[in-house]
């Protein structure tokens, strides 16, 4: 029977309770986040900047399908661009060949990128390291050769015209409503991504990232789930490749097929914290006004290319866990007390504190005899 604690006596691991601050703050800056958003396109003083807040919505939905496998697998995918281009291309063949509505064919096209992906990820997912870049970089140059020179489907390097699904309106309202829609797909995305964290399904895949031997020596069915979530990533990585088709209406199997593509994903994924749900989108913020600002600025060269990069080697130099990490553990450090620990605890009470467990150690029967164990009758 355990002995109530003295008064006096202060357990060494007792911690405070942390206050709500941090979660306050938190809380708050998502709810700004979001009015940002929301409120973007009324503030937007022209038709170009509102297209440049598209162009950073779809990287921020990108990095975000990415960070299904990556934050939660710990795979680094350089092969998310093809399903991104799958998915655009998909969606301007359904409406231009097949003829059906533009949003039923994202939709069909979503769907198509996600059954494409089972095969994909069986292949894959077999291989984990270097193994894994080196095969998701050969699924993007393969992808590639077939739309370039499949040209009869595709129009190869003359591209491909995709109709406009609203063709009533105007270039600025066009935009407007194309970056709700962005909007809306981000949205969708961070939910999905918010309840997988939180789910059993989540424990096993962030099981599998710190340890996959050890995983699948526990129980864990590690393979199925890198799969399944696999599917997931490029299901809306396909619903953001065939929204961008939409919006932009002109489709480049060079561009749609980039390896920079994948590489803005998991450097945006990598910047903003792989394993924070708002890391990919705030990387996207950070990676994707800056490419916009260096295109402005140096014109058509590459010196964009070498700025970003010098970007990306600060930060990760200063804040190798990413952004978000780094902000969290500052406002740690100012809003959480300081945990108390057995240095705090001052000689009387630990005294105290012994004196109470010598006292529980002690026989319960007055009667029992010294070192014998045995009771008086």
């Amino acid at each position: 029977m355990a002995a109530a604690a003295t008064p006096g006596a202060t357990p060494a691991a007792r911690v405070s309770a942390p206050r709500p601050v941090g979660r306050i703050v938190q809380v708050a800056l998502v709810l700004v986040l979001a009015a940002g958003v929301l409120s973007f396109p009324a503030l937007a003083p022209n038709p170009y900047i509102l297209s440049a807040g598209i162009v950073v919505l779809n990287y921020a939905v990108l990095s975000t399908s990415w960070n299904f496998v990556g934050g939660f697998t710990g795979y680094i995918s350089l092969g998310h661009g093809a399903l991104a281009g799958l998915g655009a291309y998909g969606t301007a063949l359904l409406v231009t060949r097949a003829g059906l509505p533009s949003f039923v064919a994202l939709v069909v096209a979503a769907l198509l990128v996600a059954a494409l992906a089972v095969p994909i990820g069986f292949a894959a997912l077999r291989v984990r390291g270097a193994s894994f870049v080196i095969v998701s970089i050969a699924l993007v140059l393969i992808l590639l050769l077939v739309f370039q020179s499949w040209s009869s489907l595709t129009g190869g390097s003359r591209g491909l015209v995709v109709p406009r699904p609203f063709p009533g309106l105007l270039r600025p309202e066009h935009h407007r409503v194309f970056y709700f829609l962005f909007a809306a797909l981000l949205g969708l995305a961070l939910l999905a991504w918010w309840l997988i964290d939180r789910s059993r399904f989540g424990l096993g895949l962030k099981a599998i990232r710190e340890d996959e031997d050890k995983a699948e020596a526990l129980g864990t069915p590690t393979f199925a789930y890198k799969l399944v979530v696999f599917v997931v990533s490029a299901g809306f990585t396909g619903l953001a490749g065939g929204l961008y088709a939409l919006w932009f209406g002109d489709l480049d199997p060079v561009f749609q097929f980039s390896i920079l593509t994948g590489s803005y994903m998991v450097l945006m994924a990598l910047l903003g914290g792989v394993r924070n749900l708002f890391g990919p989108l705030v990387g996207a913020l950070v990676v994707g006004i800056a490419l916009e600002y260096f295109k402005v600025e140096f014109g058509d060269t590459q010196l964009h290319l070498v700025a970003t990069g010098v970007l990306l080697a600060l930060v990760v130099l200063f804040m190798p866990d990413g952004v978000l990490p780094a902000v969290g553990g500052l406002l740690n450090r100012l809003f959480r007390p300081a945990q108390s620990s057995i240095r705090e605890v001052t000689a009387g009470e630990l005294r105290d504190q012994r004196a109470a467990e010598a006292q529980e150690r002690e026989p319960v029967d007055a009667g029992t005899t010294a070192g014998s164990g045995e009771v008086r009758p």
